[in-house]
């Protein structure tokens, strides 16, 4: 089981989401915990190892390390804003 940890970026993007939205997106936390690397898990080009999964309209940008067991949430955001 792999532990999450969020950038100071993506812990003060997580704190301004909306109730409803946040619920959504600890679900999905609670899943990448298990399963960093799921079905719906993009790789995104041009990084090394940063990923991205989508909850609805927002995106989950991350990066794995799988010799500490960690997921590093690098950024939360609406996808119209999320990669600039």
């Amino acid at each position: 089981m792999y532990k999450i940890n969020f950038s100071k970026k993506a812990e003060k993007a997580y704190k301004k989401l909306p109730g409803k939205v946040r619920k959504r997106i600890d679900e999905k936390l609670n899943y990448l915990r298990n399963t960093p690397r799921g079905p719906d898990t993009r790789k995104l080009v041009g990084e090394d190892n940063a990923y991205r999964t989508r909850v609805g309209s927002y995106r989950i940008v991350y990066e794995i390390n799988d010799d500490e067991l960690i997921v590093w949430i690098l950024d939360i955001g609406h996808r119209s804003s999320i990669y600039r």
